[in-house]
């Protein structure tokens, strides 16, 4: 608990976020509804977040570093919300450090925080994100349909070949997988995504006691993924199809036909030109934003550009810096160097965004 604060008692924002991303984050409270805002923040890994809480812990206390997080501290620790409250699979409490991967920190905080700061309403966030979760197939939306034929083939083959060659190995008799094993894969995470959100919604106080007896109302949805479509020969192809399948099917399975929905494109490449399944999959998600009907309701930002360059100039010879190295990262380039200073703008622009899609 914050010292003093009630659900409606906000504290100043402080940051040293860059100056393009900062406009939303003095936009006035709202009082439009008193229903608890719910925002959805769903992906895969690094929606999960991968910026290691010793870095972030020492970032947040080291002089170069410090003005960065300041406005995420109270008291010479990290603020513990009591108006902002996560899910995060197994964890749920406050908002604060730490709800991303076990010991880990993701968008989530910054992002929480930003919603935390703008709504006089208590703000509920609920992240559904597993690591290594393809859109083409555990997120594959209902309407984008099934493969083809002759794909599942080849994938039922591929994935027997698999299992022979590890009897073989192990001396042991797996049975080999079948059809209906490689048919069940396909929107087994996008499921499993909104039984998360429905059943966290219907009753949000059997896990946040202040929360019993309130009115939520889904206010937005946040998507940070596509890593594992950059490869293969058709989910770099299909991604901007499936996409636009997935944002409909999410609406109209959340029954909210307009839902804001903020997606951060893939850019794990940085301060270089993303290049072969990265830029298909980049484009693919930059390209909603020309989607006439997700006209003010959709909005796909970048998040190369937003790149901590401290991390990615010392990442190329970290194992012989690794002193310095564990100062300004904590993990590989397709985690955003495990990024605290990345992740923190990464979420800052996840906010900005929402709050631009949400009119304020």
């Amino acid at each position: 608990m914050r010292p003093g604060a009630g659900l409606t008692m906000k504290r100043t924002l402080r940051t040293l976020l860059p100056a393009a991303v900062l406009a939303a984050a003095s936009a006035a409270p709202t009082t439009a509804s008193a229903k608890v805002k719910v925002f959805v923040l769903a992906g895969q890994s690094n929606m999960e977040g991968k910026a290691s809480n010793e870095l972030i812990d020492h970032q947040a206390t080291d002089a170069k570093t410090a003005e960065f997080f300041a406005h995420l501290r109270t008291d010479g620790g990290w603020t513990v919300r009591d108006d902002v409250f996560i899910k995060f699979l197994g964890r749920h409490g406050g908002l604060t450090t730490g709800f991303g991967s076990p010991g880990k920190t993701g968008p989530e905080l910054e992002f929480g925080h930003m919603m935390g700061e703008h709504f006089e309403e208590p703000v509920l966030l609920i992240k559904t994100a597993w690591g290594g979760h393809s859109l083409y197939k555990p997120f594959r939306p209902p309407s984008a349909g099934m493969p083809e034929g002759p794909v599942l083939q080849a994938e039922l083959e591929k994935a027997r070949e698999k299992v022979r060659k590890a009897n073989e190995k192990n001396n042991r008799e797996q049975p080999l997988p079948t059809m209906e094993d490689i048919v069940a894969g396909y929107g087994s995470s996008y499921r499993a995504m909104m039984e998360d959100v429905k059943s966290t919604m219907a009753n949000p106080g059997e896990l946040f006691p202040a929360l019993d007896g309130e009115e939520l109302e889904l206010a937005g949805f946040v998507w940070f993924q596509g890593y594992n479509d950059m490869f293969g020969d058709h989910a770099p192809g299909e991604y901007a199809e499936n996409l636009k399948h997935f944002i409909k099917d999410v609406r109209r399975d959340f029954g909210t036909p307009n839902l804001p929905f903020v997606v951060a494109a893939i850019g794990n490449n940085g301060s270089k030109p993303a290049e072969k399944g990265m830029k298909v999959v980049q484009e693919a998600q930059l390209s909603m934003n020309g989607v006439a009907e997700f006209q003010g309701n959709v909005l796909a930002f970048r998040t190369d550009e937003l790149v901590d360059k401290a991390a990615e100039e010392l990442f190329p010879t970290w194992k012989d810096n690794f002193e310095q190295w564990k100062l300004v990262g904590s993990d590989r380039p397709y985690h955003y160097f495990g990024s605290a200073i990345w992740y923190t703008r990464i979420g800052h622009g996840m906010g900005e965004s929402m709050l631009e899609l949400l009119g304020e």
